[in-house]
């Protein structure tokens, strides 16, 4: 977590709907538009013309140092990974400061600042919006010194107000959706204040739209000192991601940052730890879900997963609800079926079924629908066999054998995993298969079986398919 080191504008945006890898960019528009990001977000000063592809450049400096913050793979090349990010809306911060910087972090002199709520959005009720505001606030004097009292005249430390386009402060917003709004660090005179864009359409509870208390906690994060987390599990990560406002909580690397600046509250906060996002790189690491996606790979765990592209050196972690808001965290079990050509993903009695990345309509519907007993409560992984055209379905130490043309359960079944699968050790946590081999994991530990005869090979860990 970096914090801001002058009065630097800050804006929020909505993740866009992540597609699969694109086929290899090249054309003159794709190059404008890595152009423009660069300029934009990166502080490349470098004219029209220079070369994207070949060479070191400081096109392809900024390139590499873009591929960094986003945790891309470090080519210094406009691949597909990297043009497939640049579309996305998202922030007006640049990610490396076009500004001077003075030395030192910013931060407010006192712990008791005011707020003063300046106008309202029609699209919310004026009760509605003092409760977010006051909500999103309340975020950060949890896990901090800070105090925050509501002034309603005069000058106050942090000034909120509703505007569209050119509002009054050389830094016009853009009409519905792309910024939602944008802050200004700790300083005298324009520092602290938030600006919300009043051609969006912001809500109060609902997913739709966009979430006021969760765009205004971002935003005081900024009005606070902080500038954009690297990490995308971070409040302070510079894409709109919804999340539910009644379940919200800081992850440890937002805390981390403000703490930084303010130090601890001295009352020791009531609720968990602070979650922290998942590592690739634990060898402890124990998945949700594994699933294949016309060639991709992903590995889910908690409200996170990584793509895994063929040839790729690094995979990519996003928020689950990034890609598809109506589905749950924490899934139980994925596959994807090369019967139906869909992915299918399992929370509870409930499965969801997507058709590329796309949820399909008449999802979710209730697990018994295919064909299991009522009495199975969830799935705890499951595996597609491409030789069998069967998918198996593991419940605890038990599975089923699921027939995908007929869409029925085999009969004989459930049997015992440990009499089919000799060497696995454990209940199976996650499955796939992958080139005519079964994976099967319990916890951490990942067993590898011939598809077929279903004979025990060797056991290995998580990294051996999820790149550190």
């Amino acid at each position: 977590m970096k914090t801001s080191t002058l009065c630097i504008i800050a804006s929020l945006a909505i993740a866009a709907h992540c597609n699969p890898i694109l086929t290899p960019p090249g054309t003159a528009q794709d190059e404008d538009v890595a152009e423009t990001y660069l300029k934009r977000f990166y502080n490349l000063t470098e004219e029209k013309g220079t070369i994207f592809r070949h060479g070191i450049s400081p096109l392809s400096e900024k390139l590499s140092e873009m591929q960094r913050f986003f945790r891309l793979k470090v080519t210094g090349i406009l691949d597909s990974d990297t043009l497939q990010m640049m579309n996305k809306p998202r922030c007006g911060v640049p990610d490396v400061s076009q500004y001077t910087t003075f030395h030192g972090n910013l931060k407010w002199p006192t712990n008791k600042l005011t707020y003063r709520i300046e106008n309202y959005t029609p699209d919310l009720s004026v009760s509605e919006v003092d409760t977010a505001i006051e909500k999103a606030l309340q975020v950060w004097a949890r896990v901090t010194p800070l105090h925050f009292n509501r002034i309603y005249s005069g000058i106050a430390d942090i000034m909120i107000s509703f505007g569209s386009r050119a509002h009054g402060d050389s830094y016009p917003f853009d009409g519905p959706d792309g910024t939602l709004a944008h802050a200004f660090a700790p300083s005298p005179g324009i520092g602290g204040n938030a600006h919300f864009d009043d051609d969006e359409t912001f809500t109060f509870q609902s997913s739709h739209g966009y979430n006021l208390f969760l765009v205004a906690a971002h935003e005081f994060g900024h009005s606070m000192g902080l500038s954009h987390s690297k990490d995308p599990g971070a409040l302070m990560y510079p894409v709109y991601s919804y999340r539910d406002p009644n379940r919200f909580s800081l992850s440890r690397d937002d805390v981390d940052g403000i703490q930084s600046l303010y130090g601890q509250n001295p009352v020791k906060p009531v609720g968990p730890e602070p979650p922290k996002t998942p590592d690739a790189c634990d060898p402890n690491l124990v998945l949700d879900a594994i699933a294949t996606l016309r060639g991709e790979q992903m590995f889910f765990k908690g409200r996170f997963f990584w793509r895994n592209f063929p040839q790729s050196r690094k995979a990519v972690q996003t928020l689950i609800k990034n890609i598809w808001p109506d589905v749950p965290d924490n899934l139980d079990a994925a596959y994807e079926s090369r019967e139906t050509d869909r992915v299918y993903l399992f929370k509870g009695r409930q499965v969801w079924a997507l058709s590329g990345y796309d949820i399909v309509s008449s999802y979710p519907r209730s697990i018994s629908s295919m064909g299991l007993p009522d009495t199975v409560k969830k799935i705890t992984a499951a595996l597609y066999e491409v030789h069998s055209g069967k998918t198996l379905f593991f419940v605890d130490k038990y599975y089923y054998s699921y027939d995908e043309a007929s869409q029925r359960v085999d009969r004989g079944f459930p049997k015992l995993v440990e009499d089919e699968f000799q060497g696995m050790i454990g209940e199976v946590t996650a499955a796939f298969e992958f080139e005519g081999y079964s994976y099967l994991f319990h916890e951490s530990r990942m067993f590898e079986f011939n598809s077929r005869s279903k004979r025990f090979y060797r056991e290995l860990r998580t990294s051996y398919f999820l790149p550190c």
